[in-house]
């Protein structure tokens, strides 16, 4: 079952049709237009940049990168989807390059035989017996393959479907389904020894 969606903030709310106009007045150069999209998204695209990097200022960057980017690509969009729904590929795909870009760059910097630390396992030490479930999760979460964890965040806390997780990560939809069902098995076994290693 899927958590609920993310509240959108109430100040500010545009329905599709206010979006609608606002994107055709942003897309013919509009920048006032474009700042009222920013503060419509701004709050969700942070909260999926953070969800899928693990780092407030990855995520500042991403999310800022991601709007600049959108800013750029404007004039080439069809509106097949919603301006959130393609804003939120961007953020997706400039999140999982960032990630694997750091996860690179550590590879090659680290001494050879060195053995990678586990950034998740720190965090739990610090945390120790203040923990509750919502860390232990994104933990979890953190230790997943990038694509999965990317498939898992789309899917269940923003509330995308298969065929939208699909289009944002690039591959067939039978990709995510395989990938979501794997990432919830590690999850479920992950979550398991959790639980062993607290009694």
């Amino acid at each position: 079952m899927k958590p609920d969606a993310p509240d959108t903030p109430s100040h500010g709310v545009m329905d599709a049709l206010d979006e609608s106009a606002c994107v055709a007045r942003a897309r013919a150069g509009d920048q006032a237009a474009f700042r009222q999209l920013v503060e419509q998204h701004r709050e969700r695209a942070f909260a999926l940049a953070l969800r899928l990097t693990g780092a407030p200022s990855d995520a500042e960057e991403v999310a800022q990168d991601a709007f600049l980017k959108a800013w750029r690509a404007l004039p080439g969009f069809r509106g097949d989807a919603r301006f959130g729904t393609w804003l939120h590929r961007i953020v997706a795909r400039l999140a999982l390059d960032r990630r694997e870009r750091l996860a690179e760059r550590l590879r090659r910097e680290a001494p050879a035989g060195a053995e990678m630390p586990d950034v998740a396992d720190e965090a739990a030490g610090e945390l120790s017996g203040a923990e509750d479930a919502g860390l232990r999760l994104t933990r979890l979460l953190d230790r997943l393959p990038e694509r999965a964890r990317a498939a898992v965040v789309l899917y269940y806390y923003e509330d995308r479907s298969v065929a939208e997780v699909a289009r944002t990560l690039g591959v067939p939809e039978g990709t995510v389904k395989t990938l979501l069902s794997r990432a919830r098995v590690t999850l479920r076994e992950g979550w398991t020894r959790e639980e062993a290693k607290q009694r």
